[in-house]
């Protein structure tokens, strides 16, 4: 079902690289084996949805075949909305199916990966996909010859450039990637899984400290304030500090810092995991009650029930350090106790000019 707005209209879906790169393959074999130019290719879901796509282009020889789809992102903000997905088939002179990555296609230069060091940045389930339609339409016309499949996307550099790619590692262009086949809007199943991938990446690069920032602001001055660390480390997690606290204790990660502001660390220091807007509305009373322990006057106290954001309570209390301190040490507690200890939790709060309001680390380690 499609997901929607508080409006609630509903958000369009789209389909992965993967799917657009498995209908482009098919059109180009039918193409290759029947000489006739495709117009369109009908390919089935991992979900099990069957869905026919529309080809941009389609261009059939003797021994060589090409088709392309556009890649549609539905409602989603995808850096591939729009992108041309080509693959090209031909017969190959040995046996099976082989998969390749062309113009615009990643390569993976470090491990970590769900695709080993070296190859195209084609993922498992792409690959498969990709294979069975290959497999399924050599036996409907009875073939049992050798198939190339190289999968390009003439722009897939430059789209590259919008994407964590170059972090993690996959050098020259762009994924394909997809386990469903379809693009949810806004899906937070795949902010997690990249989040996944890159703590992972980080820890096969051998970062023992990992630094996990809300945002991109965030992150600049995290990067600035640990130079010393490899890009690598430095994880955008987004609103998800639960989901990447998790992470980096599966992975054994020794030691994380959380860079922040305001608005999403007085969630955090609560225990709120899920630091979303709509999720967790920013609780002014707490906020007070910190203020309180850090002997923040009452008068002043008062006022900050009347505060719109939690960044006004930053001004507000610009003069009492103290309060930051308080707040930070929350937000490490809360962290502990989300992954049980067994790490060192740092907290580092910023304003959006990225100045330092407090900073605060807490070894949990004996937890």
């Amino acid at each position: 079902m499609a997901a929607k707005t508080k409006e609630d209209k509903p958000l369009r879906h789209g389909y992965t690289t993967g799917a657009c790169a498995t209908a482009a393959t098919k059109a180009a074999l039918l193409a290759l084996i029947t000489g006739e130019v495709q117009h369109e290719v009908t390919i089935r879901l991992p979900i099990g949805e069957e869905v026919t796509f529309p080809l941009a282009r389609c261009e059939a020889g003797a021994a060589t075949a090409s088709a392309a789809v556009i890649k549609d992102g539905g409602d989603d903000p995808d850096a591939t909305h729009g992108a041309l997905i080509v693959s090209t088939v031909s017969w190959s002179e040995a046996a099976g199916i082989q998969l390749e990555g062309g113009e615009g296609v990643g390569r993976v230069t470090k491990p970590g990966l769900p695709v080993p060091v070296g190859e195209a940045a084609i993922n498992p389930v792409p690959r498969a996909m990709i294979r069975e339609a290959v497999q399924s339409v050599l036996q409907r016309f009875q073939l049992d010859r050798g198939v190339r499949v190289v999968i390009s996307v003439p722009d897939g550099e430059e789209i590259a450039k919008k994407t964590l790619n170059g972090r993690l590692g996959i050098i020259g262009g762009i994924s394909i990637l997809g386990t469903r086949g379809i693009v949810v809007p806004y899906s937070t199943a795949a902010y997690k899984a990249s989040i996944a991938q890159a703590v992972n990446v980080a820890r096969e690069a051998g970062c023992r400290h990992i630094v996990l920032s809300t945002g991109g602001k965030s992150e600049k001055t995290a990067m600035a304030l640990y130079p010393e660390l490899p890009e690598v480390a430095f994880v955008e997690m987004g609103d998800f500090a639960g989901f990447s606290l998790k992470q980096c204790k599966l992975k054994q990660i020794e030691r994380v810092t959380l860079v922040g502001m305001m608005g999403k660390f007085s969630k955090l220091a609560q225990g709120e995991m899920m630091l979303h807007s709509k999720r967790a509305p920013v609780d002014f009373a707490f906020l007070a009650r910190v203020a309180a322990e850090a002997e923040v006057p009452q008068a002043l106290r008062a006022e900050i029930g009347g505060a719109n954001t939690a960044a006004q309570v930053a001004e507000m209390l610009a003069a009492y350090p103290l309060f930051f301190h308080k707040l930070c040490e929350y937000c490490c507690r809360s962290c502990l106790k989300e992954v049980q200890g067994g790490m060192t939790i740092e907290t580092i709060l910023i304003t959006m000019t990225g100045s330092l309001l407090g900073r605060v680390t807490v070894d949990g380690t004996g937890d």
